[in-house]
């Protein structure tokens, strides 16, 4: 943060009745500038005695964190709306009475010489974090509960990621975020959910029902869905909870794979034996293949090209392999699904080499591998009118 966040406090001016996730836009404020960095909340009559800077803000917008974020290190700066509405704005101590009339509508905002920006000029389009581009949500209340939760649950969702959490979660992953939120249920407790998933898949695909086994690894993928965005929805994110839901989610697949392995008897599971290091090799050579991507050239190997977006929907991961696994065995042919995820491991793992090889080329080259996502993002495309 470019100023001192002990001495930068923010004021909500105005209020609204809806309360998407369970959150009146007023407390969502409030979080995301605790986020930021930014405790110290001050009321209006109290701006002309604040000595610091002062965030003004319209309590009957909803904006996301990056907007909060931003707007901490925008001093002079008035954000304004689609529609016209200046909707915030960051003046330093000696203006922060300016910014309250200017908030509240006494006073314009070039006269008070604020500078405007737009939410997609003050806040970055790309989020690393969630390997997407998209325009910074920023919407007024009267959008209405509904619309304004599927814009903050959308604006929380992954953009690279398999192809059953991009097109098949989104619906029923909202329905049930919504109704956790409604009725209090955190992060944390549907991750403790879905390990007793990963448990129950576990011993399921170990004693050889794997359709029952499917039906828990299945909920647990879903569940997996849910709690990130409810934890990024309601702004209840924590380091810890994040540790223990990536922790969940890196151990356990090996796990299942030599369940499904046991499960198949030995007699069957022998000749097997091959496909089943090939997949619990090839899943943590998997890992070391991003984790070097990452380290070498500071993106993730998945976000390089649309090439590398797309191959992220269908490469031998989790979701991926659990869909060969569940059509194996709908079929009573699970130890056929096994062979299959093991070639699709193979060719997944060759499709990286190529990939890590073509980068490193790339960068001999002085071209450096740079995300495709962090383009600017065209204001007539899809994306941005979806945004």
């Amino acid at each position: 943060m470019s100023a001192d966040s002990a001495k930068i406090a923010f004021c909500l001016i105005g209020d609204s009745d809806i309360r998407p996730f369970n959150l009146s836009p007023r407390e969502r404020l409030r979080r995301s500038f605790a986020r930021a960095g930014i405790a110290t909340e001050i009321a209006y009559t109290e701006t002309e005695t604040w000595d610091g800077a002062v965030i003004v803000v319209r309590a009957d917008y909803v904006m996301d964190d990056g907007l909060v974020a931003a707007m901490a290190n925008a001093v002079g700066i008035a954000l304004r709306a689609d529609n016209g509405d200046v909707v915030a704005v960051h003046a330093g101590h000696t203006h922060a009475r300016a910014g309250v009339e200017v908030i509240s509508g006494q006073r314009n905002a070039e006269e008070a010489d604020f500078a405007f920006q737009s939410a997609s000029e003050l806040a970055s389009t790309y989020s690393k974090a969630l390997r997407k581009r998209a325009r910074p949500i920023l919407v007024h209340a009267g959008a209405g509960q509904a619309a304004i939760e599927k814009l903050l649950f959308g604006g929380s969702y992954k953009g690279v990621t398999d192809l059953v959490t991009k097109y098949v979660w989104p619906l029923p992953a909202l329905l049930v975020t919504r109704l956790c939120a409604r009725h209090g249920i955190t992060p944390n407790m549907v991750t403790w959910v879905s390990l007793g998933c990963v448990i129950l898949a576990t011993a399921l695909f170990w004693h050889g029902w794997f359709v029952w086994g499917l039906v828990a690894a299945w909920g647990m993928c879903f569940l997996d869905t849910v709690d990130g965005k409810l934890a990024r929805c309601t702004l209840t994110s924590t380091k810890l909870g994040d540790v223990f839901d990536h922790g969940i989610d890196l151990l356990h697949p090996p796990f299942w794979y030599y369940a499904w392995f046991a499960g198949l008897g030995a007699v069957i599971a022998a000749p097997l034996s091959w496909a089943l290091w090939v997949v619990i090799l090839g899943y943590v050579a998997g890992r070391l293949q991003e984790g070097l991507f990452i380290w070498r050239f500071g993106i993730e190997i998945h976000t390089w090209r649309p090439v590398d977006s797309w191959f992220r929907l269908i490469t031998a991961r989790r979701n991926p392999n659990l869909l060969i696994l569940t059509v194996a065995a709908l079929l009573k042919a699970p130890d056929t699904g096994l062979e299959l995820i093991a070639w699709w491991t193979i060719v997944s793992f060759i499709f990286h080499c190529v990939r890590i090889a073509q980068a490193f080329y790339a960068r001999m080259a002085g071209r450096p591998p740079r995300s495709w996502l962090q383009a600017p993002l065209d204001p007539r495309t899809a994306e941005a009118k979806a945004a």
